[in-house]
């Protein structure tokens, strides 16, 4: 039997409920597609029947949904980000998402040491929080290939708290009387996955949606140095030789020089962003399917507390950066 006809059973168990999440996700846009079916995926393991036969007919598929469909989702990112934009940020704002970058993955990775989360684990959760949300948790999977438990909690805590920051922004930037431009920064550069930044943008309205975006874009440009530093880490402190670039990482540039240099229509966009989002969704179904519920408890509040601590400290450097932007 054919690799493709072998995959066959698991990819098609994976999409279906993939395209369900896509599809509620546009009905409902506060709803994630991808924690909705990662969801799906934990709740699958525990009421589907442990049938050896199916679990042998969907393995090989489910494990492609995980690794490849995945690697492919993070390649079709780079078809949002024109560096174009991210240049026309301004020197100061460029300077707000490179610290807000470096000083949250590694501020999260200490604190994370001090609460025993294991390398992988508080990593996974750093660069989701400081970076790009699921995507840049996928990415860094895809390197470090971390346990499917430790992806599934990084993966649903960065979208519940980035989901909360879409409600905070918009009260603070009211009660502090900040400018349209200025709570646009604050929310590129703050918050986590870039729907949840289209969502705060436009509750504030008045043109903080263009600015977010474009900052938090920036943000997303970083994804692939850190990937390729996480890549030589993994070489110099384990002997492990992945690639010091993953393709899927060259992908990723390939296609933001593409938008950066060709400007596809945009009916490519957004059916490549449409396509991205069905690819994660259907991988966090499949990472969902490996979740083991008592692993995850066991792990108990401290992956919470790291959570709640990055968001915190994400969010406060975002701001801050954002009133001296706005201020000189």
């Amino acid at each position: 039997m054919t690799t493709a006809r072998l995959r066959a059973p698991g990819v098609a168990f994976c999409a279906a409920p993939a395209l369900l999440a896509f599809g509620l996700g546009r009905l409902v846009p506060a709803a994630s597609p991808l924690l909705v079916a990662i969801a799906l995926g934990v709740v699958a393991a525990a009421v589907v029947p442990a049938d050896e036969g199916l679990a042998e007919r969907t393995a090989p598929g489910i494990a492609f949904a995980a690794r490849t469909l995945l690697r492919a989702g993070v390649v079709l990112l780079g078809l949002q980000l024109s560096l174009r934009q991210v240049a026309g940020l301004g020197p100061g704002v460029i300077a707000l998402v490179l610290a807000v970058v470096a000083s949250g993955v590694a501020v999260t990775m200490a604190l994370g040491a001090r609460l025993g989360l294991s390398w992988s684990h508080r990593l996974l959760i750093g660069c989701g929080f400081s970076i790009c949300g699921a995507a840049a948790v996928a990415a860094v999977d895809g390197v470090v290939e971390a346990d499917e438990d430790e992806t599934a909690s990084a993966v649903a805590l960065v979208v519940v708290f980035g989901t909360a920051m879409i409600g905070v922004i918009p009260l603070v930037t009211s009660a502090l009387g900040l400018s349209p431009a200025t709570a646009g920064i604050w929310a590129g550069a703050s918050v986590h996955e870039v729907a949840q930044v289209v969502a705060a943008g436009g509750v504030v309205g008045g043109g903080a949606l263009g600015v977010a975006v474009v900052v938090k874009l920036g943000r997303v440009l970083l994804l692939a140095p850190v990937v390729a530093w996480v890549s030589w880490q993994r070489r110099t402190t384990t002997g492990a030789r992945p690639a010091l670039v993953p393709g899927f990482v060259l992908g990723f540039l390939a296609l933001v020089l593409l938008r950066t240099w060709v400007a596809p229509p945009a009916w490519v966009l957004d059916t490549a962003a449409a396509a991205q989002t069905v690819l994660l969704a259907a991988a966090m179904f499949a990472l969902g399917c490996g979740v083991r519920l008592g692993r995850l408890r066991a792990a108990g509040a401290a992956p919470l507390v790291l959570a709640a601590f990055s968001t915190l400290w994400v969010g406060a450097l975002g701001l801050g950066g954002a009133l001296l932007v706005g201020v000189g």
